[in-house]
């Protein structure tokens, strides 16, 4: 199968840090077609040898073991080309169109890797060129709009010249190995599933943790915060892919039909909710790593005024037969005490305790979905003392770590997420309903911020956040894993 795959930002940071080293490893790894073209877009005037070169050049900054030795490169520059256009002038679509004429590839992707606002533009530019054939498909990057409105005015321009199954709206979360697991954990095993309900779980915990600032994104990051950036999108994908109930295939639309349901029974936030349910933040000076950090209103590109949060804590339920009653709490941020992703399943307690001694909240599945990747199951078993059986229960943990049980070297969420587009598979993307659905449940938590003058709650770099995550989640009886 032959492809063109154009990329709109061809010059920019997304593409330098995650596409092209991703398109190199699918490249390296034999997985992708071998009749393919990369064409990078961009206003500099550039030729087919300098891009390449430019590309060269970044690889310095990828880790070791995923750099191109020079004759790997040499192969994989032969699928390099350079279109210099303005995204904003439609005569400029034409020498993009002439380029794709040149093979007439029986795919053509368009990696819109640009700034939200200029989605509509492309996909309308694209259509006046001709370019939106039965063989094209377009990728939208987060994120995808600010707010409800805006979500739904780019999907509806994008819906007018696309149909729905050429659209592919990324979450690169959904593409995380880890991810994978979680759905094969639930759907592939009948382990868990008479389990995996209200009667048998006290809360689940979902924890996206960064050691982090936000580094040279402060301009971007002052417009987005930590709500749009992580929680519109990826926290809930991962909620979803907790609660849903099991599809009745593995096609596209039978998944995400059943994450939208679990969006739809997210119970609504009223004022007292808002309140006392909602926790932002935003980090002040302190230390990462053993070294001092400057505050987020001391980092560039930011108002040194700002009210932009760098950390959300939240409390949620799903209204539903399954899930009625079970907290879900979701908590993210910048500058925290470590880089952790990870979901918590907190089983409930035994109804009766026979041993002497009993440890609260040890009957746990923990699902580490960054930087460790892999399951723990916590489990309270009897030790044994000088070889006599001991009536104490003790906690003990058994691990299944992915790395070492299937190789570090797994497939990329990128690399993965591309190779899903070139072959036409939606599975891992989201569907406009599923994004306006987030959308209409996030939007009342912006709303209250908006009202409220007070702004973030300051904690300290290095920390886990303000106090009053904590106590939140406390006013329930419980606690955060790593405060157990």
């Amino acid at each position: 199968m032959s492809f063109d795959l154009v990329l709109f930002g061809g010059t920019g940071d997304l593409t330098w840090r995650k596409l092209m080293p991703a398109l190199f490893q699918a490249f390296r790894h034999g997985t992708l077609p071998a009749e393919g073209r990369i064409i990078g877009v961009g206003r500099d005037n550039l030729s087919n040898e300098q891009y390449r070169e430019q590309i060269h050049a970044r690889f310095d900054h990828v880790e070791l073991a995923k750099r191109p030795s020079e004759e790997e490169f040499k192969r994989f520059a032969a699928l390099l080309e350079f279109v210099q256009m303005d995204l904003s002038k439609p005569d400029d679509y034409a020498k993009l169109a002439a380029a794709l004429a040149q093979r007439n590839a029986d795919t053509v992707v368009m990696y819109v890797a640009t700034a939200p606002t200029l989605f509509t533009t492309v996909c309308e530019q694209l259509a006046a060129a001709g370019l939106n054939t039965p063989q094209t498909r377009v990728v939208l990057e987060k994120p995808l709009g600010h707010d409800l409105a805006s979500n739904r005015a780019i999907n509806e321009t994008v819906g007018k010249v696309f149909g729905e199954k050429q659209v592919f709206r990324i979450d690169h979360y959904l593409g995380k190995p880890a991810v994978q697991n979680l759905f094969a954990l639930r759907f592939g095993n009948a382990l868990f599933e008479p389990l995996w309900r209200r009667e048998h779980i006290a809360n689940i915990q979902i924890t996206i943790a960064e050691d982090l600032g936000v580094e040279k994104r402060g301009g971007f990051y002052e417009t987005t915060g930590a709500l749009r950036d992580m929680v519109q999108n990826h926290a809930l994908q991962l909620l979803c892919a907790i609660g849903m109930e099991p599809p009745i295939n593995s096609h596209a639309d039978a998944i995400r039909d059943e994450k939208l349901k679990v969006l739809r029974s997210l119970k609504p936030w009223t004022a007292e909710t808002l309140s006392q349910d909602v926790i932002r933040g935003q980090y002040s000076a302190g230390t990462s790593g053993g070294a001092p950090v400057a505050a987020y209103r001391e980092e560039a590109g930011v108002n040194p005024k700002s009210h932009t949060e760098t950390f959300v804590a939240l409390r949620t339920e799903i209204s539903n037969w399954r899930w009625a009653g079970v907290p879900f709490y979701i908590r993210t941020g910048k500058r925290l005490a470590g880089r952790d992703a990870r979901i918590v399943i907190n089983f409930r307690p035994t109804p009766h305790a026979i041993f002497n001694s009993q440890i609260g909240d040890a009957n746990r599945l923990v699902i580490n979905l960054q930087p460790k990747d892999g399951l723990e199951l916590h489990l309270l078993a009897q030790g044994q003392d000088n070889r006599r059986v001991s009536q104490k229960l003790s906690p003990v943990q058994l691990d299944l770590d992915f790395d070492k049980r299937f190789g570090s070297e797994r497939v990329g969420a990128y690399e993965r997420l591309l190779l899903d587009v070139i072959d036409g598979r939606l599975n891992l993307f989201v569907r406009s309903d599923e994004q306006e659905e987030a959308w209409r449940w996030v939007e009342p938590i912006l709303d209250y911020w908006q009202a409220d003058s007070q702004g973030p709650r300051l904690y300290n770099a290095g920390t886990w956040g303000p106090s009053a995550s904590s106590a939140m989640i406390a006013r329930d009886g419980f606690c955060w894993s790593e405060e157990n």
